[in-house]
């Protein structure tokens, strides 16, 4: 659906699977598994899916997106538009109009306040909050009754479902959250690891990096949902244990992000206790330049921040050359067979935002040398490490620990050497990698290291705000906790121009065009992205869990309230 059509109030409902139970809590326990283990249950916290998707359990947004990618609404009564006065002629303003009769889990009334308190508490500058560009143009943020809510956008906004739309970007309780706000956000533990929220569960107990317990809410909307009394949210271990648990022992029920080679998946399913499920999103691997120097050597504080360039990244051409170097068919057949395409995009999906450029599809070994050699970097003393003005290219290359991206570093690395460059290979737990921690030294946003390798994806099907992202100023930095989307460090003026641009336009082909140049501006014009492989989404549910929608336009859980126990 183009946005002009559901400006204009050709809105979908919602349509979920039909309840098969009668009775809240009726079918017991059910047990997930994510093998990278949830650190914080404050999504505007950490920017980690981990984290993100265990905390969409129990705090929800006022509308988010269906498996099909279509926006439905949640908490909010409908889709605002246009049509149907929600959405202002002149596109500069949005007002939500929440449904009636809505408790938190404490059994408090949800209103306009907390939404409005929501915005307050991800855009207060003192604060770091890691979906900020969710945000992206929001002037003002209004409660006009207990159940009106109006954001105003400091220009026409074709595209105005950012704010509290998707499992990104949830409502929290104001009064909870009260005194949290700015840079005491960290501080709050027992709000950001027992959130209360108006999804179907509520948090029993939080062991950060291990193990959740939910149980049924009472005060949830549906008196029949959910059909399961609890839920066990293992977190910890690694892919190959995730999928086994619920392919072939069956001791868990659902099991997510199963990064695993697919002969591997094939042999488990062969246990009968399960079935694999896959989908292609825009989920994207790659590796992030870091921009910034990332040197111990630098005063705590000043590492990876913008204050001191890179030593050698910052050269185009020792990032064009990297990437050269790469054979993405060969990573895609060793990692993800058919799960996994080769791609040069940031945004590989919907096809109508993708470039389709396949400008790195072929490994260049020969090309990167040259270009290298060009740029004068060569092997001045014969160590087998081209430098130039006393600096060596060599890299600190860091992911997270997993059978498939060891795989991925080990060959990128001897890639590398081949054209001169010395590699030292990092691996990380998942859930400190992913975490938000700003103490740790170890997070994906602190990024001490040169290049790093992940895969993140975006709300719905449109990418404004996961490309607003790479504003300057949006980087993760000592005075917003180190939270931040703009992980390596990228700054352009004539960037940021663009996302404004986008972000006043309409016409859904126009916005096409833009969102390519701002991806290929990322990626081919800069190499400060270098995407690797446009990754299905694979996980697993128990033969006997009903309910189960794959959805890789959101939250993966995001209709945990419809699952129930087949009989």
């Amino acid at each position: 659906m183009s946005f002009k059509s559901l400006l204009m109030g050709a809105v979908a409902t919602a349509a979920l699977a039909p309840a098969a139970f009668a009775e809240r809590g009726a079918d017991g326990e059910v047990s997930i598994i994510y093998w990278q283990a949830p650190s914080i249950l404050n999504p505007y916290l950490s920017g980690g899916t981990k984290d993100v998707e265990s905390a969409s359990i129990v705090l929800e947004p006022l509308a988010r997106y269906n498996e099909t990618g279509v926006m439905v609404p949640f908490l909010a009564e409908e889709i605002p538009t246009v049509g149907n006065g929600g959405v202002s002629e002149d596109l500069t303003t949005i007002t939500w109009k929440i449904k009636p009769g809505l408790l938190w889990s404490d059994g408090t009334p949800v209103t306009s306040a907390d939404v409005k308190f929501t915005a307050d508490y991800c855009m207060n500058p003192e604060g770091g909050c890691a979906q900020l560009a969710f945000f992206d143009g929001v002037e003002n943020v209004e409660a006009l009754d207990d159940l009106t809510v109006k954001v105003t956008f400091n220009q026409p906004k074709p595209n105005p479902y950012g704010p509290f739309v998707g499992g990104q970007s949830p409502i929290i309780q104001a009064a909870q959250f009260a005194d949290c706000l700015g840079a005491k956000a960290p501080e709050c533990t027992e709000a950001n690891f027992n959130p209360i929220g108006t999804g179907a569960f509520v948090v029993d107990d939080f062991r950060p990096n291990d193990v959740i317990q939910y149980s049924a809410n009472p005060n949830y909307r549906d008196p029949a949902k959910p059909a399961f009394s609890k839920i066990t949210f293992k977190g910890g271990g690694d892919a190959t244990a995730a999928g086994r648990a619920v392919l072939e022992t069956g001791e868990f029920d659902y099991a997510w992000n199963l990064q695993l080679a697919p002969d591997v998946i094939a042999r488990m399913e062969e246990g009968g206790k399960g079935t694999a499920i896959a989908g292609f999103g825009p989920l994207i691997e790659r590796l992030e330049m870091n921009m910034t120097d990332p040197s111990p050597s630098l005063p705590e504080g000043e590492r990876s921040t913008i204050a001191h360039p890179h030593p050698f990244l910052s050269d185009f051409n020792v990032r064009k050359a990297l990437s050269l170097a790469i054979d993405r068919p060969l990573l895609v057949e060793v990692g993800y067979g058919q799960a996994g395409k080769v791609s040069c995009d940031l945004v590989p999906a919907p096809a109508m935002f993708a470039s389709g450029d396949m400008h790195c599809a072929t490994q260049d070994i020969e090309g990167a040398k040259a270009l290298l050699d060009e740029a004068g970097w060569v092997d001045s003393n014969g160590n087998g490490i081209r430098d130039k003005d006393g600096v060596e290219l060599s890299i600190l290359y860091q992911t997270s620990t997993n059978a498939v991206r060891q795989d991925f570093q080990a060959l990128i690395k001897q890639w590398w050497s081949e054209i001169g460059v010395e590699t030292e290979l990092r691996n990380l737990d998942a859930s400190v990698f992913f975490g938000g921690d700003p103490g740790s030294p170890d997070t994906f946003q602190k990024f001490y290291a040169d290049v790093e390798m992940y895969a993140n994806t975006f709300n719905g099907t449109d990418p404004q705000q996961y490309l607003a992202a790479y504003r300057c100023g949006n980087e993760p930095k000592p005075s917003s906790q180190w939270q931040g989307e703009n992980i390596n460090r990228f700054c352009d003026p004539a960037y940021d121009e663009l996302i404004d641009e986008l972000a006043r336009t309409g016409d859904i082909e126009k916005r096409a065009e833009i969102a390519i140049k701002m991806n290929n501006m990322l990626t081919k014009d800069t190499y400060t992205i270098v995407p690797l492989v446009h990754r299905g989404r694979v996980s697993a549910h128990a033969n006997s869990l009903g309910g189960v929608i794959l959805n890789v336009w959101d939250s993966e859980i995001w209709n945990v309230a419809d699952w129930y126990r087949i009989k």
